[in-house]
């Protein structure tokens, strides 16, 4: 008790007691908030899954399921992911009057809230692929547009033209033009592989060559037309087809014009 009591009246006692209280109140503080945001948190993301779950019931379960387990006309989206979620809906594919037709691109029926909420409660169903981040979409910082260039013409070009401006495929499909896409939905669409498309995962394509090929379609889409009308950019097939509609249209015209004239 006395050597207690002499080192409570030691100078360095007090400084030593207010730095180990000041402490003791920070990692309690510390631990609190930590507690209260992951708390905060859970509740806000429950609260966003309930309202995709509200915006699902009303706008997708007649096609989907009212449990997303899928139907006669539309697939299950259990184990889709949110990307999924937000390439169909976020370029308004999704949702679609008619089933049977493939899905374009129009005019996007819900706000970005909505659409965050439906792929959060999507992905809260089972795992699958997450929408990429801003960080993760850093193309102009870790694309090669050369490198870009080569694995499209390997990967994509059969489908959606060397140029990226889409094509025909079998029994009234077609590959959609990639011009004016949103990086995201691009990114989006080859880890999901949207109807006729396959999945490109990492290890088929690694995330940074999936960048290269993104940067490669922005570059394409910001070339100038220096030739005038671009005609689909798939080289001399339209280019000679409106030559020779157009000549043989001409030299028609000529003709019929003399023959009328020498009567």
């Amino acid at each position: 008790m006395k050597r207690l009591s002499r080192l409570r009246r030691h100078r360095a006692a007090g400084p030593i007691l207010l730095v180990f209280a000041l402490f003791t109140i920070g990692t309690t503080f510390q631990v609190a908030s930590a507690v209260s945001n992951n708390a905060t948190t859970a509740a806000e993301r429950s609260a966003t899954i309930e309202e995709g779950k509200q915006l699902f019931l009303k706008g997708c379960s007649s096609c989907h399921g009212l449990n997303a387990e899928g139907g006669a006309v539309a697939p299950s989206l259990i184990g889709v992911g949110a990307a999924s979620v937000d390439f169909q809906v976020g370029t308004g594919r999704m949702p679609m009057a008619d089933m049977s037709t493939q899905a374009m691109r129009k005019a996007v029926v819900y706000t970005p809230e909505e659409i965050n909420a439906l792929a959060t409660y999507v992905a809260s169903l089972a795992d699958g692929p997450a929408v990429p981040t801003d960080e993760v979409l850093n193309y102009e910082r870790d694309g090669s547009v050369a490198e870009g260039g080569e694995l499209f013409r390997t990967n994509c070009a059969m489908c959606h033209n060397f140029a990226a401006q889409g094509g025909a495929l079998t029994q009234g499909k077609y590959a959609p033009t990639l011009m004016g896409v949103e990086p995201k939905h691009i990114y989006e669409a080859m880890i999901t592989g949207p109807q006729s498309m396959p999945v490109f995962s990492n290890k088929t394509i690694t995330a940074e060559e999936k960048l290269s090929i993104i940067k490669w379609i922005k570059s394409t889409e910001a070339e100038p037309q220096l030739g005038g009308a671009a005609l689909g950019r798939v080289g001399p097939v339209t280019e000679g087809l409106l030559v020779w509609t157009l000549g043989i249209g001409l030299l028609i015209g000529v003709a019929v014009w003399l023959a009328m004239k020498a009567r």
